[in-house]
């Protein structure tokens, strides 16, 4: 499976199946997810590191996780209240 799909869904487990079903139909969702991916990966980085200036990059990096996750929220929601509306046509 693509990573950033299992980050999404190791990040949200609850919505696994809405974060499958998203990725199948939206490249913008996956990009999304693959922005996860790539931002905990940097922050894991930075978070094993001790060089100068890493306790700052580790701040933005969380910051910009916390930030992904959000967005994911807010369109695995989205995408849910349209597939109840369509049902119930």
């Amino acid at each position: 499976m693509d990573p950033g799909i299992l980050a999404a869904i190791q990040t949200l487990p609850k919505y696994e199946t809405a974060i499958k079903e998203l990725a199948l139909q939206s490249e913008s969702f996956r990009s999304l997810c693959g922005d996860l991916a790539d931002a905990g990966r940097a922050l894991q980085h930075r978070i094993k590191s001790d060089a100068p200036g890493d306790a700052a990059q580790r701040a933005e990096y969380r910051h910009l996780v916390e930030s992904l996750e959000a967005e994911l929220r807010q369109a695995i929601l989205a995408w849910q209240a349209q597939s109840k509306d369509r049902n119930s046509i």
